[in-house]
């Protein structure tokens, strides 16, 4: 036996935050939500890169990412490729 069924995580810090933290982030911001429409709203109007960004990702849904890990000479020395998506290929 290697003691796997001991292993519970970092006490805590570990897991998820509870919902009633989420929630209590949630009813602070809520006052904010109309400032925040009418900053995007005025951002995108003014076409801010910042704005556009935000808009895109989530009404399209952000793209995907892949990272390509080789390593020639065992885990020691492993190269790390970033391959960029089409939207990368066109912004630079």
């Amino acid at each position: 036996m290697d003691g796997r069924k001991n292993n519970r995580g970092h006490v805590g810090k570990a897991g998820r935050k509870p919902k009633a933290d989420e929630q209590e982030i949630i009813d602070r911001l809520s006052p904010l939500e109309d400032q925040f429409i009418s900053a995007m709203q005025r951002g995108l109007e003014q076409t801010q890169g910042w704005a556009v960004k935000i808009f895109a990702e989530y009404y399209w849904g952000k793209p995907k990412e892949r990272l390509e890990v080789t390593s020639e000479e065992g885990v020691k020395n492993i190269t790390f490729t970033v391959v960029k998506t089409t939207k990368d290929e066109v912004q630079d």
